[in-house]
């Protein structure tokens, strides 16, 4: 006879002891690993910017964790906890930031900017404010179109709301009820700007109402109650009932990238925030005083993450550098040139003398 699962504790959102602790463990990972990219950001080891979701882990993580495994994710530059859930790795992380030539972009691009649509599926992010909210509604309208119980998921920030993109994307999904779930992340601040500065909307899930769509504000402090909310909208969105908004109130405690020094945050906002609301103290205080999870269960995780992110750093730091020559691969489909050959002695090829092959066609002008 099978042995019944246990009940869930009261107030866990239907989860499991081993997935209370899940989610522990995918925020502690997300921190140390920011905190590790810090430091070797400082030794001038990361290359371009750094850019933390330091006060925003349980908006990510809690969100990435209500999808399945063929669901789709599109992550923004403060959403590596959703990528971590997805099955992204420290080792990977480091080496992107680090543009090393065995990183996933193969040093092309730099810090969270890669996907795995194959087996992971997480898009690889465009920059621009809003972009991601479009194309995840063609992505989404594919599942529609063939049937599938996929649903997809998208990152913006308070400030991304105001854009174009975001009305056209979001505008265009509500209307081909596309399984989306579109996720504000209102945490005060598009770059420098306050968000009383850039929309007159209080509240950012009262957009909802002019596409048609439901939504839903939670604290994106409590990493359970944005997995409920997420959980809910993915289910629903699954089922067929089309897109929706979800507003994570939430709070960017560095600033737009490791180099700001958020001369434009008011006096003590940043500390207040950090005392009463980081969402991995307030989670370990749920787990300890209402969950029954003893101390030494968090401590042997935190042990855990460290040596992973560790090992991790060492490995990264002996990959080697990117190939300059390699930035064209991919580039140029007609004719395969290789670009290590440019360099090599030897018969030079049309590439190599600038001339065109006759494969190429003309130019007139």
């Amino acid at each position: 006879m099978a042995v019944p699962s246990p009940t869930p504790p009261a107030g866990t959102a239907g989860l499991t002891p081993e997935q209370l602790l899940d989610l522990y463990r995918w925020m502690r990972l997300t921190r140390t690993l920011e905190e590790r990219l810090v430091a070797l950001y400082r030794q001038t080891k990361v290359v371009g910017g750094l850019f933390r979701s330091l006060g925003q882990e349980g908006c990510a993580v809690g969100s990435a964790y209500a999808l399945q495994r063929t669901d789709v994710l599109s992550p923004l530059i403060r959403n590596l906890g959703s990528m971590l859930v997805k099955g992204a790795t420290p080792l990977e992380v480091l080496r992107q930031y680090m543009a090393k030539g065995d990183s996933p972009t193969r040093g092309r691009e730099l810090n969270i900017h890669f996907g795995d649509v194959t087996d992971r599926h997480f898009v690889g992010q465009i920059s621009h404010l809003g972009d991601m909210v479009p194309v995840m509604a063609g992505v989404t309208l594919t599942f529609k179109m063939r049937g599938e119980a996929r649903v997809g998921l998208v990152y913006v920030g308070d400030g991304a709301t105001s854009t174009g993109a975001f009305h056209e994307g979001i505008n265009f999904a509500a209307v081909q009820r596309c399984p989306l779930v579109v996720v504000v992340e209102n945490n005060g601040y598009a770059y420098s700007t306050p968000t009383t500065r850039q929309t007159a909307a209080e509240r950012m899930v009262d957009k909802a109402l002019g596409y048609g769509i439901p939504g839903v504000r939670a604290d994106g402090n409590d990493v359970l109650a944005v997995y409920e909310a997420t959980q809910a909208a993915v289910d629903r969105a699954r089922a067929g009932g089309g897109t929706q908004l979800l507003e994570f109130m939430t709070y960017r405690r560095k600033g737009h990238a490791e180099h700001d020094n958020q001369s434009y945050v008011p006096e003590g906002e940043i500390e207040r925030w950090a005392a009463e609301n980081d969402p991995i103290d307030r989670y370990t205080h749920r787990l300890l005083h209402d969950f029954g999870v003893t101390s030494d269960a968090l401590a042997a995780i935190d042990a855990d993450v460290a040596a992973e992110v560790d090992a991790a750093t060492d490995l990264a730091e002996q990959s080697p550098p990117c190939d300059g020559p390699d930035a064209l691969v991919g580039v140029y489909a007609d004719p395969p040139v290789m670009p290590a050959l440019w360099y090599r002695e030897g018969t030079r090829t049309a590439v190599e003398t600038h001339e065109r092959p006759a494969s190429w066609g003309t130019h007139d002008g």
